[in-house]
């Protein structure tokens, strides 16, 4: 059997290795709309099947046998679409099990290589559309260890898909690994993503372009594996009982990177820090309002200064029995109202 260093070795052989500061960040976005709605503040309470894609100890919070997610979503003023799916369900009293689909993509790009014919006229028939588009699949385990009474744990392994029409595309695979606390009325998390580091990939068919890459002096590409380096997530979370209807969840999320230095609100050489708090008040479990805040940038203008930026997320959820449907609006870096988004999820569960 070959060892996981001589297949590293035979990668390498092969591609050139970079890691790469923004990898994989379609898988940073977030799911569901109730967590978006709180600023993606969830990592010590998520409770549902989409703990699958936040903390996959979360599955075992879960109240039902069977839970089923859907969310559809659009940025970049419907530009770029942003599908999920998701399942989860017991195997026992101690462990779940979950899995997750998740499309982020732009569609209908037009290419105009061919836009004019053999004879040299312009003929808008030869146009054709491709697609970049990346995938994710995650398979979820979690559960919960005798050892400390409410600690649960959970994993996910994950297979990364990116493809950019005919003329490159990848595949990779990582694994995250997850844990939560309950002590007294609070709630403890973290989640390591990507944490021995999630490898793509990249073939790239560079005899579709090359000729335009020459013309235009432009390098062409090389197959190469990027990297994604390990991101931490600590979270804390409280509900209070607020009179005998309502209650009001309270949470903040501390998303540390160890790619170098970012434009967030902590940073340094060694590590960045971008805080997000979230809140959530319910009236008996079946209305919910929400808010967050997240995504603190520093950013340059054109002479030089630097301001701030965040991003503000709000949300309504109704539950019906076993069907809760949520909504978010978020605004991506604050930057323009044709960057505010809309997100709706659906989730039902079945016993």
């Amino acid at each position: 059997m070959k060892s996981p260093f001589f297949l590293l070795i035979l990668i390498a052989a092969n591609f050139t290795i970079h890691a790469q500061k923004y990898s994989n960040e379609f898988l940073y976005i977030g799911v569901g709309a109730a967590a978006q709605a709180r600023g993606n503040a969830v990592v010590a309470a998520i409770d549902d099947v989409t703990a699958g894609y936040w903390n996959p100890a979360g599955l075992l919070n879960s109240s039902n046998k069977y839970e089923v997610s859907l969310m559809h979503a659009e940025y970049f003023a419907g530009i770029a679409k942003y599908d999920y799916l998701a399942f989860s369900t017991p195997i026992d009293s101690l462990s779940h099990i979950g899995a997750s689909i998740i499309r982020f993509a732009i569609d209908d790009i037009p290419d105009t290589r061919f836009l004019y014919d053999a004879n040299g006229a312009l003929n808008y028939n030869n146009i054709r559309f491709f697609s970049a588009a990346d995938y994710a699949f995650l398979l979820s385990y979690a559960r919960k260890l005798p050892v400390l009474n409410g600690l649960k744990v959970g994993g996910n392994a994950k297979v990364i898909h990116r493809v950019a029409g005919n003329f490159a595309n990848a595949w990779g695979f990582g694994l995250d690994v997850g844990a939560q606390l309950d002590y007294k009325k609070w709630n403890f998390g973290i989640m390591i993503t990507d944490v021995t580091g999630t490898f793509n990939a990249w073939n790239h068919n560079a005899d579709q372009i090359v000729d335009i890459f020459t013309q235009t002096n432009n390098e062409i590409p090389d197959n190469s594996v990027e990297v994604t380096i390990p991101r931490a997530t600590i979270g804390v979370a409280r509900y209070f009982q607020v009179q005998k209807n309502f209650g009001v969840l309270a949470a903040i999320d501390f998303v540390t990177s160890f790619d170098g230095e970012r434009n967030v609100l902590w940073k340094s050489n060694f590590a960045s820090i971008d805080p997000a708090v979230g809140l959530e008040i319910d009236y008996k479990s079946i209305i919910f309002l929400r808010g967050g805040v997240g995504d603190i940038q520093e950013m340059k203008d054109f002479d030089s200064s630097t301001y701030r930026t965040f991003q503000p997320n709000f949300g309504i959820g109704f539950k019906i029995k076993s069907v809760t449907v949520d909504y978010a609006l978020t605004d991506i870096g604050d930057q323009s109202e044709a960057l505010y988004s809309n997100v709706f999820s659906l989730k039902a569960g079945f016993n």
